[in-house]
């Protein structure tokens, strides 16, 4: 009987001689992680898919091995020709800007796109792994369990998360299905390759450049609730590369099909990781209060934590970076030095 490592590298050997790996936004922050890994695999024979107009993105695909770029528009086309040669696609590409309104937008890029892939990828027998988004469990009412029988109780606050449970809903529905398929409720991913990210950026990010400018203090948004603290308020924050560890690993495993929350199982506070950024720098702590803008404050959650007992039961065992040490690698090997993953 042959050695599962043994085994394991036959396989991989196999995938990277003959076939392709389709990765949706690729020039993004999660997709251009997502590569990196996937090189440092050992496989180059990417198929890169995004709009590669933006300079901004540059960078995040800079040195990495892949074979080809095919921007998003014509990605559907592009399928139609190359059925054969694809074995497996991540799809992490979407529009997720929480704070854009447009409907329209978020239906066309998110929603029917994902669908589109969906159905390629059950049409010809192709493993799927996408993402979805804790935005979908809303100010928190129903909790963060991703128990499939209770996500259509979820109730987003804005298009960006109803256009991601939208896409759950209509894939738990389908009586086609790809033969692996894996949906991902991401929680508040940090980590290098998001220089581009603007507004949308992590505060890990935000608060090392308020930093690096000269200011001494880092503002975060003051508490509009009795039960909250100022700088209380929670969140489920998980590394970058924890999370495309899961997607690898789920891609390579394929167990029971399903969507599976993507967080690291603690809740933090925001004062935390505003300390954490501090301690990376070695500098004294200094955290000031800013109201909350008024255009989220209705939208804002106070709490999110992920519920990761069914990950944990489907065979994933690896540990995740404490808060502690993802903020200190990000900051001290990618931020102050300006590289990419």
């Amino acid at each position: 009987m042959l050695n599962l490592f043994l085994w394991q590298d036959i396989l991989n050997l196999m995938l990277q001689t003959s076939d392709c790996i389709v990765v949706t936004g690729a020039a993004g922050f999660i997709g251009s992680a997502l590569v990196a890994l996937l090189n440092q695999q050992g496989y180059d024979n990417l198929i890169l898919v995004d709009d590669f107009s933006a300079v901004a993105k540059q960078g995040n695909l800079a040195g990495k091995g892949f074979a080809e770029q095919v921007h998003r528009d014509v990605f559907d086309s592009w399928l139609g020709e190359h059925a054969a040669e694809v074995k497996a696609i991540f799809h992490l590409g979407a529009r997720t800007d929480t704070t854009l309104m447009d409907k329209e937008v978020f239906d066309r890029l998110n929603l029917e796109y994902s669908k589109n892939i969906w159905r390629y990828c059950a049409s010809n027998n192709i493993p799927l792994v996408y993402a979805s988004s804790a935005a979908t469990y809303g100010d928190g009412a129903q909790g963060y369990d991703d128990d499939q029988s209770k996500i259509s109780q979820l109730v987003p606050l804005n298009p960006y998360g109803w256009s991601k449970q939208e896409f759950d809903i209509w894939a738990l529905a389908q009586e086609e299905q790809p033969p692996f398929w894996a949906g991902l409720k991401f929680f508040n991913v940090y980590g290098p390759n998001e220089y581009h990210k603007g507004r949308m950026a992590s505060v890990v990010f935000h608060a090392f450049n308020t930093l690096q400018q000269g200011q001494k203090a880092i503002k975060l948004f003051r508490s509009h609730r009795p039960d909250f603290e100022d700088g209380g308020q929670m969140r489920d924050f998980i590394y970058v590369k924890d999370v495309i560890k899961v997607c690898y690993w789920l891609m390579q495993q394929q167990p029971q099909s399903g969507i599976f929350n993507l967080g690291t199982g603690k809740a933090r506070t925001f004062a935390d990781l505003a300390r954490s950024v501090f301690a990376a720098l070695d500098v004294a702590a200094q955290i000031e209060y800013i109201d909350t803008p008024l255009d989220i404050r209705d939208k804002y959650q106070y709490f999110t934590e992920a519920n990761m007992s069914k990950l944990q039961q489907a065979g994933y065992g690896e540990p995740f970076y404490s808060l502690e040490q993802g903020v200190r690698e990000y900051v001290q090997e990618y931020l102050i030095p300006g590289k990419y993953y």
